[in-house]
């Protein structure tokens, strides 16, 4: 399967650039110039990853991946030149799967761009036919159930969207009831690689997770923070 994505700069060295990257990598490429122009392909064909600015005119990428993830939790990749924390929670806030600071390295990128298609892929999001697996994993409590064989997450029996990682950091602590894993040790599990700075690339998610499954994210029933450890999911019968 040869996999579509959208790369979206409005500098046009920087795009052509990224064009001639994910070309050489296999991909087929869509190219934008700004964010609307990135939402307006996703709406228009089957797109499997967006690698997007955040800085452009007429849309800008945090703008384009919020109108995104209204109906479509492909990956979105962010580029920029801003490289405070700051900045990059507000990518991951907005949406985002992964914040890659300019310049960037080609080969790095392409790693990036790799993992995010895979991750996905074991979701099921690329249309790819699912694996056979013997006993397909379904972990439960309370009213929230993730099956891992249907790639679906419920709560009280209304289905909840999750992105990719989102999903995989769920199932993660859901496969590991009770147990308290460190922002490190979800990070190095579901971005497959290692963690540095990564405490509030992670936390990000969780509060994304929680605003999803939780009735009261302020006071959450089954994703708890144990403070200077880390996160785990309890057991409810």
């Amino acid at each position: 399967m040869r996999y579509t994505i959208v790369v979206c700069d409005d500098d046009e060295d920087i795009l052509s650039a990224l064009r001639i990257y994910m070309s050489q990598a296999g991909f087929t490429v869509i190219s934008a110039s700004n964010g609307l122009e990135a939402v307006q392909a996703v709406q228009r064909e089957p797109v499997h990853l967006v690698l997007m600015d955040v800085m452009m005119p007429v849309m800008d990428g945090i703008q384009a991946a919020v109108t995104i993830r209204q109906s479509s939790n492909v990956p979105i990749l962010f580029l920029s030149a801003k490289a405070e924390d700051t900045d990059r929670v507000l990518g991951l806030e907005m949406g985002g799967d992964d914040y890659i600071t300019k310049p960037f390295n080609p080969v790095e990128l392409i790693a990036r761009v790799r993992a995010a298609l895979r991750r996905y892929a074991r979701l099921g999001g690329l249309g790819e036919p699912a694996r056979e697996e013997p006993a397909p994993d379904v972990y439960r409590t309370g009213d929230l159930v993730l099956d891992d064989g249907l790639k679906r997450v419920t709560v009280a029996g209304e289905e909840v969207s999750l992105t990719a990682m989102e999903y995989k950091i769920l199932r993660l602590l859901m496969s590991h009831m009770e147990r308290v894993l460190s922002s490190s040790q979800i990070y190095e599990e579901v971005w497959n690689e290692p963690a540095f700075r990564v405490s509030k690339t992670v936390s990000v998610h969780i509060r994304h997770i929680r605003e999803k499954i939780e009735i009261n994210p302020g006071e959450p029933r089954y994703l708890k923070v144990v403070y200077g450890l880390g996160y785990k999911v309890v057991t409810i019968t």
